[in-house]
């Protein structure tokens, strides 16, 4: 029994703003040949397959195609994510053809799918678990008996799913001690969303903390036949799962402890940020050789429409020959010049088509005390060094009049120089102001903000108001 797990495709999503739609249509074709070539079985997908609750109709459009692709070949069984809407992504579901099965209902948590091998025969019996959200989930998953709601907390209603899937295993319809069939050598998969301990996250996952917490230990998954969700209490307690295949986290890890089954996050099959830029994005192919036996794992590489490179240098350095390898990559710049260079990201650009951040990392610096004296008792000095570190030029005489016509009346109050108030003033002036001001206005704005605020340093007095 040859299975392909999967998660986070996150279809819809964009990097900066950068359309991911070819890198979504390129992992969709690599994955329906890899189906085909390698003869597999059933596709599991565990949750998050749109990137929001109401993706692009584009985006709906591939998904579609894409199901329709696996399907004449394969098994597909996806559940839903913490970025999904369960109820739209479940709509339908009772209608879909036999070999596309679709869970987004926490209550049918122990309700298993039974996956076909290439013979037709019981290949693997997967229980799917949509992401739980604690908020909705403690009181939908609450026994009926009980009038009191479930914790706040992801432990408490993952671990009652569990509970209710530990009981099918044990006396439902495809019990392990069934009669009809040896179905106790049948290999069970438990499918979840959700952050386990000791996994590695990235920038790209969405916030799931509910009281202060956003995961679960991995022993919950750990269900045995006579000692519950706990093993660490008999050594020789049947376990009951043979592989959990998870989704969240979109970097490929295992998180199981010695002694648990093979837990794994499939991870993104596409970098969603640039703390992703090292990982080696990939599917997992879960193979089972005779029943009952522990899995064989092969991670396959998912193809890279774009990698990912973050570089730090001068501003005239990274322009130079040393940087053309990045031309063709996604890139975030930090660029560590002294004095932002003038259009930046402009050109940039031009070095590197597909820059997506561009981050002017001045070195920190501790001014001197005579140098803060300095700001404090000429402010209007401070002023010109900043105009012409910021516009490249000195200013003309026309102009230092000007801000110090501002500085004088508006300046020595608010400690603020803006473009509007050097633009008033200069309509206020002679025509040759207005020139003035109008420049300056434009190079104040273009230094990246329409006001510059000059903090004085100054030691506190008594008769200072708070």
């Amino acid at each position: 029994m040859k299975i392909f797990h999967t998660s986070d495709w996150h279809f819809g999503r964009t990097l900066h703003q950068a359309d991911l739609t070819p890198a979504f249509e390129q992992w969709a074709d690599f994955l329906v040949q890899t189906v085909r070539e390698r003869n597999i079985d059933a596709v599991l997908i565990s949750g998050d397959v749109y990137d929001r609750g109401i993706p692009p109709v584009a985006m709906v459009d591939l998904l579609s195609d894409t199901l329709a692709r696996l399907t004449e070949t394969a098994h597909v069984l996806f559940t839903s994510g913490n970025h999904d809407s369960a109820k739209r992504l479940g709509f339908g579901s009772a209608l879909m053809r036999p070999e596309l099965i679709i869970r987004t209902d926490s209550l049918r948590s122990d309700s298993p799918v039974v996956l076909p091998n290439r013979d037709g025969d019981i290949g693997a019996i997967v229980y799917p678990i949509p992401y739980l959200d604690p908020d909705v989930e403690r009181r939908k998953l609450a026994p009926h008996q009980e009038a009191s709601l479930l914790e706040r907390s992801h432990q408490a209603v993952l671990s009652e799913a569990l509970r209710r899937i530990r009981a099918d295993i044990l006396g439902g319809h495809y019990s392990i001690f069934s009669t009809a069939a040896p179905l106790g050598k049948i290999p069970r998969i438990i499918m979840a969303h959700a952050f386990v301990a000791g996994g590695k996250g990235s920038e790209s996952e969405l916030d799931i903390h509910v009281g202060g917490v956003d995961c679960v230990p991995s022993s919950i998954f750990d269900l045995r036949e006579d000692t519950g969700q706990a093993a660490s209490d008999s050594a020789h307690a049947r376990p009951l799962i043979d592989y959990v295949a998870l989704g969240h986290l979109h970097g490929a890890q295992q998180v199981n402890k010695a002694g648990q089954p093979v837990m794994r996050y499939s991870g993104s099959p596409i970098a969603f940020s640039f703390s992703e830029e090292d990982q080696e994005k990939s599917g997992v192919l879960i193979e089972f050789e005779s029943a009952s036996s522990t899995p064989h794992i092969e991670l396959i590489p998912a193809p890279v429409y774009r990698p990912l490179a973050t570089i730090r240098d001068s501003f005239d350095k990274l322009r130079s020959a040393e940087y053309s390898r990045y031309r063709d990559m996604f890139v975030r710049a930090y660029i560590t010049d002294s004095a932002r260079p003038r259009d930046l990201v402009a050109r940039l650009r031009k070095v590197f088509p597909y820059l997506l951040q561009a981050i002017h990392d001045r070195p920190a610096t501790n001014a001197a005390t005579r140098e803060i004296h300095a700001l404090t008792s000429n402010p209007l000095g401070t002023l010109r060094d900043f105009f012409v570190e910021n516009g490249g030029r000195t200013l003309t005489h026309e102009e230092e009049h000007l801000i110090e016509h501002v500085w004088s009346k508006h300046g020595e109050h608010s400690a603020e120089l803006s473009s509007a108030r050097i633009f008033a003033a200069g309509q206020e002036s002679t025509s040759a102001g207005s020139s003035a001001a109008h420049s300056l206005s434009t190079n104040l704005s273009s230094a990246g903000s329409s006001t510059l605020t000059l903090q004085t340093c100054r030691p506190r007095n008594s008769n200072d108001q708070e």
